[in-house]
């Protein structure tokens, strides 16, 4: 799963990341779902989870967005806001360990891609 903040704001501050990924991974716990990797960028978010079968996709994210969106307003983010959709694709189960290695990568992978995108600005 992957959603942006809303206009792609840098929000998401070191302080709060590892708090925020506990704080979804128990919302998709009670949620009857069980994760296996998630990591906040600044301004997204990248989650790998098992879809339960109890809920659609589609209300899990919505209380995932709006349950963390609250708690992120009470840590001082005031005008915190996802932005309406999100993405999401199916993993086979050969290849979870690709994925959750991309999401662990995800900071190194963030650093190294703006750092590309301002030498580009250059050329």
């Amino acid at each position: 799963m992957h959603f942006l903040y809303k206009k792609h704001k840098l929000l998401i501050r070191d302080d709060v990341q590892k708090e925020l990924h506990s704080y979804i991974i128990g919302t998709f716990s009670n949620l009857g779902s069980y994760v296996y990797e998630i990591y906040a960028n600044p301004d997204h978010i990248h989650n790998l989870f098992v879809l339960p079968r109890t809920i659609t996709i589609a209300d899990l994210i919505a209380k995932v967005k709006a349950s963390s969106s609250k708690w992120l307003k009470q840590k001082g983010i005031a005008r915190f806001s996802w932005q309406n959709g999100y993405g999401t694709f199916s993993v086979s189960a050969s290849k979870v360990g690709v994925v959750r290695e991309y999401i662990k990568n995800q900071k190194n992978h963030h650093k190294k891609n703006n750092i590309q995108r301002r030498i580009s600005g250059f050329s």
